[in-house]
């Protein structure tokens, strides 16, 4: 009977995201008819953008398939953040100023160091997960000894990351057109004109190694170490994981350390691979809040992470291709609002997909009755 019981658990989990991406295509399709224009062109588009094939028109262009990967690491990266946090009991709302500091570090590390290429490149993904790793701590120490909520905390340090950020881009390291430094040696650089080559010019670079790290680190340190155990143990309930003898104010600002760590790598894969240069920014460009729709919709785990992650990444590399068909490139930000609303909206999908099982059930148990009576 548990047994019966944690399997349809498993498959709620399952099922509800799934739901809710299929309800928010279809909203999408009924706003793209509204505007009076065919959704077989939004799907063709994202199709286009997640294989590089056009089905419209036929042909094949690889590109489209880097610029998905591009798309998709950094919010791979800040989903496994805000997912690490979500799963040890924490609201990580900063994964975003913890990228920025991350990139900022990469920075630093990329034109002040001189070394060849298989070493500087880890030191400045090592540079970068180290910042964000300290970027976190912040908010998980003031929450572990002085209960201050972590929420205000990371929102506040959102914005302190972006001006000093800027401030270090302008007066540290000498911008001269206010908007990005000096270009960084090819050492630190995560590009490759392989990669490019064989993607017909696109940003691909080798950054999806690191990221497909993070995520088995992810999986590996929350689901199979006795430490990841421990920081689960503080997000079921603290007071008991306390009393069990579990060092609670340590898990937390740990976990808080770890979150920090891939967002910080979000930010020097940025700035190293899509990038080969330090920016300033006029405003926080959203991959922090992308991080939180992605871990929701993937349920803070590492497999449902990694495929909302590819999902989101989908929808705004499609974002070009809708707008050159004549569809609003806005449609891809709907589709994804759309599904994260539904997916909090959890418990009232699961009550849709209970009552759509028991309709189906219902006509099955009919069906077989008619079959017996001979009908």
């Amino acid at each position: 009977m548990p047994k019966i019981q944690a399997n349809k658990a498993n498959n709620s989990k399952i099922m509800v995201p799934l739901f809710a991406v299929a309800l928010g295509f279809a909203l999408g399709s009924i706003v793209v008819l509204i505007t009076g224009k065919n959704p077989l062109m939004m799907f063709n588009a994202i199709i286009q953008g997640s294989t590089g094939i056009n089905l419209a028109r036929g042909g094949f262009n690889p590109r489209h398939i880097g610029e998905l990967v591009i798309q998709s690491m950094p919010i791979l990266l800040t989903g496994l953040s805000v997912g690490f946090a979500f799963r040890t009991g924490l609201f990580n709302i900063g994964a975003e100023g913890q990228l920025m500091a991350g990139s900022l570090a990469a920075t630093a590390i990329a034109l002040t160091v001189k070394a060849p290429v298989f070493i500087h490149v880890p030191m400045v993904l090592l540079a970068g997960m180290a910042a964000g790793a300290a970027w976190g701590a912040i908010p998980g120490f003031l929450k572990a000894k002085f209960n201050v909520h972590e929420v205000v905390v990371t929102i506040m340090l959102n914005y302190i990351a972006l001006h000093f950020n800027n401030w270090s881009i302008l007066k540290v390291f000498g911008s001269v057109d206010r908007v990005k430094t000096a270009e960084f040696p090819v050492t630190a650089l995560l590009k490759d004109p392989w990669l490019a080559a064989i993607t017909n010019g696109s940003r691909l670079n080798w950054g999806f190694l690191p990221v497909i790290l993070a995520i088995l680190a992810y999986w590996f340190i929350l689901e199979k170490t006795t430490f990841g155990f421990g920081l689960r143990a503080v997000g079921f309930n603290k007071d008991a994981a306390k009393y069990a003898g579990m060092k609670v104010e340590r898990n937390m600002v740990l976990s808080m350390v770890i979150a920090g760590a891939f967002a910080g790598l979000a930010g020097a894969i940025i700035t190293t691979g899509t990038f080969s240069f330090g920016r300033a920014l006029t405003a926080a460009e959203g991959y922090g809040f992308d991080g939180i729709a992605v871990a929701l919709v993937g349920m803070n785990k590492a497999p449902g992470i990694l495929l909302a992650g590819l999902l989101f990444g989908m929808l705004k590399s499609a974002g070009p291709l809708m707008q050159s068909a004549g569809i609003p490139r806005e449609i891809g930000g709907i589709i994804q609002a759309s599904i994260v609303m539904l997916v909090a909206m959890k418990l009232g999908l699961e009550r849709i997909l209970l009552l759509l099982r028991g309709n189906i059930q219902g006509l099955s148990f009919l069906s077989s009755d008619s079959e017996e009576a001979g009908v």
